[in-house]
C-alpha cells in the first residue's frame, strides 16, 4: 500500500508516485507533521522532529518542560491550548468555553477513496488507484472526535485532505472555524514566496508573488462565492523556482463558497500553510450524535517547479474530478449571441446567426440572456423560466427545432440562483431570497440571490430548470451567477443558526447541480459567474468547463488564461472570439489574434456572424477547421508555459500530446518594439531524436533543434500572434 504505519517509530508514511508525506505521534499524544517533499524512507524521529521549546511558550505537560506546542509542528492545531498560532479548529461548547485538546486516538487505512457526503471531491474509478488514511483525534473531556482524512493517489503526486467533526458528547456545540488542511514546515520562511491568483471582474486569476513575512498572510472570500477577487489556490514557492526547477507546495480547495487560505510565519521563522472554510459568517451547530464534513483540499508538491505542479493538477482534474460524457469527449465549437445582440433579438435573428454558423462549420448555437418572462433588459424576470413568446413565437422548443434543422445543436443560458425584484417569483415568494428581516435588501443588477439553503427553494430550481430542459432538444447549458451575497440571512433558520446559511447555500447549490446534471447526462454544462467569478474545483465536479472571463479581449486573455493554467486545465476553460473594438476594454486586435488565443481553450465565438465580411468569414472557416484538429489532442495534452506575460511583453505556451507525437504552441506579442532583435521560441518536452513537421509551413525540424535553438518568431505589428502545429514524422 501507499500508506504504512510504523508502530516502532509511531509514524505514518504516505507515498505518492515521487513524493512522501510523514507524520509522527509525539509523546503518544500529539499528531505532528514531520515532512512533505521528495520521496524518502522514514527517518529517525528524534532527529526529524525533536522536542523544542520557545521563550514565553507554555508547556502542555507541567512534568515535561522540554517542549512547547507553539514551537512544534502540529498536524491539526486547535484553539485555547499552548499553540498560539493560527488554529485549524475553533469550537464553542455548551458551557461557553472554547478550549480544546486533541489527542491521538486511532487510525484506519482502506483501499480506494470514499466520496464526501453532499460535497464535490476527486474520485477513483478503481480502489487500486488510491489508499485512504483516517486518523482520529479526540477531545476526551467533551467527547469530541476529529477524523482527519488523507487520500494518496499511488500513480499521481497528489494527496487530498478532508476533516470530519463528530460530536459524541451529551450537549450541542458550535463549530466556529474548521480548516481542511494545515501543514507546518521546518523550512526557513526567507527561502519562499507566497503565490496566489488575485483579480476582479474581467481581470481574473492574475499571478501575484509576495515574500513570506512574520505574521499571517491570507487570501479569502466572504462573498458567498469563491470569487473573481481571490481564487481558492495558493502555493508556497521557493525563491529560485522556475517553470522547470525548484520546490513548490500547492493547495487548491474543492469548494465554491467562502474560503480562507494562507501562510503564517511564527516567531521562529517557520511557515504554517492552511486552507479551509472561511470563519467569517460561519458557525455550525453540531448536536449530540451529529457529524460535520469539511470540503476537500488537493495538495501537490513539485520539485520540478511550477510546470510539474500545474500538470499534476491538470491530469487529476480532467481525469478524476470532471465527470460524465464530456470528460473525455471533444467539446463542440459554439457561437453565443450575447455580445452580438445583447437583449435585442428575436427568433429570426437567432436562426439567421445559426444559419451563418452552419456555413462556417460551427456546431452549436447558444441563446443567452433575454429569452424568458418579459426580459428585454436586466431589470426583470429572473426566476420566471417561461419563454418570451413575443421574441420567440415558437418558444424554446420551436427555436431549438429551427436551429437543429440548419444543422446545429442548441444551447441555452440560465441564471438559476437569482430572482429579479420585478418578477412573478419574487411577488409570490419574497422570503425566498437571502435577506435579513426588516433590513434593506440590496440589489445588484436589479436582482437578489435565492436562498438555496432552503429545500423548498432548491426543489423549485430543480423543477424549473429540468422543466425547460425536458421541453426541447437542448444540448448545452450556460449556468450563470451574477451576484454575490449581501445581508446574509435565511427566513427559515433560527437566530442561533443564521451563520450556517452560506455553507448550507453551497450544499443546496451542489444538490441542485447534481440532480439537474444527472437528469440530463447528454447536456454539456458550462458554469459562469460574471465570467470567472466561480472558477474552482467544486464547480468543475458538476460542470466540465467554466466561462473563463467576461473579458474576451485577446491581450487580457493572455494574463487570465496563463494564470488560470496554474491549477486548471485547458479543457476547463471557455475561450471565445468576440467583436472589436472589444466590449470590455475597447482594444482592437486582429481576428487572427483573437482566434489564436481562444484556441487554447474550449473554442467558440461571441459575436454576430451575419455582420462579418467575406474575408472574415473565410478566416473563421479556417479557424474552425484548425480547432477541430486541435481538440483531438490539446485538451488531454501536457501544457508547458514558455514565456510569462506578467514578466515580458510577449507570452507563449505549448501543448504536447502524451505520446509526444503532436504539438500545438502559441506565441503572442503585445506591443511592438522598434528595431527589435530576433526572438526565438524554444519548445519543451519533445523527443530530441525525432523529426517534427510544421503542418502549416510544411517545414521540418529536429526535436533537439526546436528545444535548444528554437524558431525565429514572426514579428509584425502590435498584437501579432503566431501558432505552430507540429507532427512527429520519424
Amino acid at each position: 500500500m501507499s500508506i504504512i504505519f510504523d508502530n516502532e517509530k509511531k509514524a505514518f508514511l504516505l507515498n505518492t508516485k515521487t513524493t512522501s508525506y510523514i507524520m509522527h505521534i509525539f509523546k503518544d499524544k500529539y499528531l505532528m507533521h514531520v515532512y512533505w517533499g521528495e520521496k524518502m524512507k522514514l527517518p529517525n524521529m528524534l532527529n526529524a522532529i525533536p522536542p523544542r521549546g520557545v521563550g514565553f511558550g507554555a508547556n502542555p505537560d507541567s512534568n515535561d518542560k522540554t517542549y512547547s506546542l507553539t514551537a512544534m509542528r502540529l498536524e491539526y492545531p486547535w484553539s485555547g491550548g499552548t499553540d498560539y498560532r493560527n488554529t485549524a479548529l475553533d469550537v464553542t461548547f455548551c458551557d461557553g468555553s472554547h478550549t480544546t485538546e486533541l489527542r491521538y486516538e486511532k487510525y484506519e487505512i482502506i483501499k480506494g477513496k470514499p466520496a464526501l457526503l453532499g460535497l464535490p471531491s476527486t474520485y477513483t474509478e478503481s480502489d487500486d488507484e488510491a489508499d485512504t488514511l483516517f486518523i482520529t483525534l479526540k477531545d476526551a473531556l467533551m467527547d469530541l472526535y476529529v477524523v482527519l482524512s488523507y487520500t494518496v493517489y499511488t500513480e499521481r503526486d497528489v494527496i487530498t485532505r478532508s476533516v470530519k467533526i463528530i460530536n459524541n458528547g451529551k450537549n450541542a456545540l458550535t463549530i466556529d472555524k474548521v480548516l481542511s488542511a494545515n501543514v507546518d514546515f521546518e523550512a526557513d520562511y526567507r527561502d519562499y514566496t507566497l503565490m496566489r491568483l488575485h483579480g476582479s471582474w474581467a481581470r481574473e486569476r492574475h499571478i501575484e508573488y509576495q515574500p513570506l513575512a512574520h505574521g499571517i498572510q491570507k487570501i479569502e472570500s466572504h462573498r458567498g462565492a469563491s470569487s473573481h477577487q481571490a481564487n481558492p489556490f495558493i502555493a508556497m514557492v521557493s525563491k529560485d523556482a522556475t517553470e522547470d526547477y525548484g520546490n513548490v507546495y500547492a493547495m487548491n480547495f474543492v469548494y465554491s463558497g467562502n474560503f480562507e487560505a494562507g501562510v503564517e510565519v511564527c516567531e521562529l521563522g517557520k511557515p504554517r500553510m492552511f486552507m479551509g472554510l472561511n470563519g467569517y459568517e460561519f458557525a455550525w451547530e453540531l448536536k449530540s450524535g451529529d457529524e460535520f464534513v469539511a470540503p476537500e483540499v488537493v495538495m501537490v508538491y513539485s520539485n520540478e517547479g511550477l510546470g510539474k505542479m500545474s500538470r499534476t493538477f491538470h491530469d487529476l482534474y480532467r481525469e478524476r474530478l470532471v465527470r460524465g460524457k464530456y470528460r473525455d469527449e471533444a467539446r463542440p465549437i459554439l457561437v453565443n449571441n450575447w455580445e452580438g445582440t445583447y437583449f435585442d433579438f428575436n427568433e429570426e435573428k437567432i436562426v439567421n446567426i445559426a444559419k451563418e454558423a452552419a456555413n462556417l462549420g460551427i456546431e452549436l448555437m447558444v441563446l443567452d440572456d433575454g429569452w424568458f418572462g418579459t426580459r428585454n433588459d436586466d431589470t426583470t424576470s429572473l426566476g420566471d423560466w417561461t419563454p418570451n413568446y413575443e421574441k420567440l413565437p415558437g418558444g424554446i422548443c420551436g427555436l431549438a427545432k429551427k436551429v437543429n434543422e440548419v444543422g446545429l445543436k442548441f444551447g441555452l443560458w440560465f441564471e438559476p440562483e437569482m430572482v429579479s425584484a420585478v418578477s412573478n417569483l419574487y411577488n409570490e415568494h419574497p422570503d425566498w431570497c437571502i435577506h435579513v428581516k426588516d433590513r434593506n435588501r440590496s440589489q445588484c443588477r436589479h436582482q437578489h440571490t435565492l436562498d438555496l439553503s432552503r429545500k423548498d427553494v432548491q426543489d423549485y430550481v430543480i423543477s424549473a430548470i429540468n422543466g425547460v430542459l425536458d421541453s426541447a432538444n437542448i444540448s448545452y447549458v450556460k449556468w450563470d451567477m451574477n451576484r454575490h451575497m449581501t445581508e446574509p440571512g435565511s427566513a427559515l433558520l433560527d437566530a442561533k443558526n443564521q451563520k450556517e446559511m452560506p455553507h448550507r447555500y453551497m450544499l443546496g447549490l451542489y444538490r441542485c447541480m447534481n440532480e439537474i446534471t444527472k437528469a440530463h447526462p447528454d447536456v454539456l454544462f458550462e458554469s459562469c459567474s460574471g465570467g470567472g467569478g466561480r472558477f474552482d474545483p467544486g464547480i468543475l465536479y458538476y460542470m466540465p468547463q467554466t466561462w473563463t472571463s467576461d473579458d474576451t479581449d485577446a491581450v487580457e486573455r493572455l494574463y487570465i488564461q496563463y494564470g488560470t493554467s496554474m491549477a486548471y486545465p485547458t479543457s476547463s476553460m471557455g475561450a471565445h472570439v468576440s467583436a472589436v473594438p472589444n466590449h470590455q476594454v475597447g482594444r482592437i486586435t486582429s481576428l487572427k489574434a483573437r482566434g489564436d488565443v481562444a484556441m487554447s481553450g474550449n473554442f467558440g465565438y461571441e459575436l454576430d456572424l451575419t455582420n462579418l465580411s467575406a474575408e472574415e468569414k473565410e478566416i473563421v472557416k479556417n479557424q474552425v477547421k484548425t480547432y477541430k484538429m486541435l481538440r483531438e489532442f490539446v485538451p488531454s495534452s501536457d501544457m508547458y508555459r514558455l514565456i510569462d506575460p506578467f514578466k515580458k511583453d510577449v507570452c507563449a505556451w505549448e501543448f504536447v500530446s502524451k505520446d509526444k507525437t503532436k504539438v500545438f504552441a502559441g506565441y503572442f506579442r503585445k506591443m511592438i518594439i522598434p528595431n527589435h532583435p530576433d526572438e526565438r521560441l524554444k519548445f519543451k518536452a519533445l523527443d530530441p531524436d525525432a523529426l517534427y513537421r510544421d503542418v502549416e509551413r510544411n517545414t521540418e525540424w529536429s526535436g533537439d533543434e526546436l528545444m535548444n535553438i528554437g524558431i525565429i518568431t514572426e514579428y509584425g505589428n502590435d498584437f501579432t500572434t503566431c501558432t505552430y502545429i507540429l507532427e512527429k514524422i520519424s
